[in-house]
């Protein structure tokens, strides 16, 4: 069962995030490339930082 919410909790996360940093990316579509390319990189990393204490979890021994 704990893999099942993680699993419900990642999908809703991964959501939020897809939305959040597509609002944020279309609002510095009209800035330089040396703008946008480290926001992407760093946007496309870093939403593993909050989803580890779920996996952690989520893979732990019942």
């Amino acid at each position: 069962m704990r893999k099942v919410v993680a699993s419900i909790a990642i999908l809703a996360f991964i959501a939020i995030w897809v939305v959040l940093i597509g609002t944020i990316g279309s609002r510095i579509t009209d800035q330089p490339i040396w703008v946008q390319l480290p926001f992407y990189i760093i946007a496309g990393v870093a939403w593993i930082l909050p989803l580890r204490p779920i996996l952690r979890w989520m893979n732990r021994p019942a």
